[in-house]
């Protein structure tokens, strides 16, 4: 008996590899992934957002896309995770691990997909995309300001909806005295810098860094940054 169980299990691995979990792999290829990618048709009239992270899943790694993007590609809807194993495709995949959309690398930070029935998909980093503007989807959320690396020394709530000049912004309490007295109102984009926005005086500018965390510019004594929660 026992070994007829083993004999079936055996057969059922050989028979469904789908639904076999495989480790997932974080090398080189993956690790070059994490962040924020445009993604689009191949008209671009179409384009998005996809964020790559290391925070592992089942069948693979969690990838985020802004809400734009299960409107304007429904089969996101059912990705789960993504995949990147060195010298092989970069894919998205299913609750079942089951590749829904396969990238292939076609020039330095261009990766495309010739997907049945959405036809050829891109995903490009900020530059190789030129410099196309990041949805405001993107940043809705709480953030984190910190001095030299620190704890939070205030916290934020950044959201998408529009607020005079740019988009609606909440401190919440207990904020450094020094911060809350400037009375933050709202946030916006300016090319590549995002912008703190207070009642009134200048507003704090943010150049993109690593891993979800903005520095302050000019860098200051203090170092300022903005980091995701």
């Amino acid at each position: 008996m026992r070994r007829a169980l083993l004999l079936i299990g055996l057969t059922a691995s050989l028979v469904c590899p789908a639904l076999a979990q495989t480790p997932a792999t974080f090398g080189d290829s993956a690790k070059a992934l994490i962040g924020t990618w445009e993604f689009s048709n191949a008209d671009r009239d179409k384009i998005c957002s996809a964020t790559f992270k290391s925070d592992t899943t089942k069948f693979g790694f969690k990838v985020e896309f802004d809400k734009k993007c299960a409107e304007l590609f429904p089969a996101v809807g059912d990705v789960v995770a993504w995949t990147f194993p060195d010298n092989d495709l970069l894919r998205f995949v299913d609750a079942q691990g089951k590749a829904l959309v396969e990238f292939s690398e076609v020039e330095d930070g261009i990766y495309e997909a010739p997907t049945p029935g959405l036809g050829v998909l891109f995903l490009q980093n900020a530059a190789a995309a030129g410099g196309a503007p990041r949805p405001p989807d993107q940043f809705a959320g709480a953030w984190a300001i910190t001095r030299r690396g620190g704890p939070p020394i205030c916290t934020l709530t950044l959201s998408a909806n529009a607020a005079k000049d740019g988009f609606a912004l909440t401190v919440k309490q207990g904020c450094d005295a020094a911060i809350a007295k400037l009375n933050f109102t709202q946030w916006r984009l300016d090319d590549d810098e995002l912008l703190l926005v207070p009642a009134r005086g200048t507003p704090w500018r943010f150049e993109d860094g690593d891993n979800d965390t903005w520095r302050r510019v000019p860098a200051g004594a203090d170092q300022i940054g903005l980091v995701r929660q």
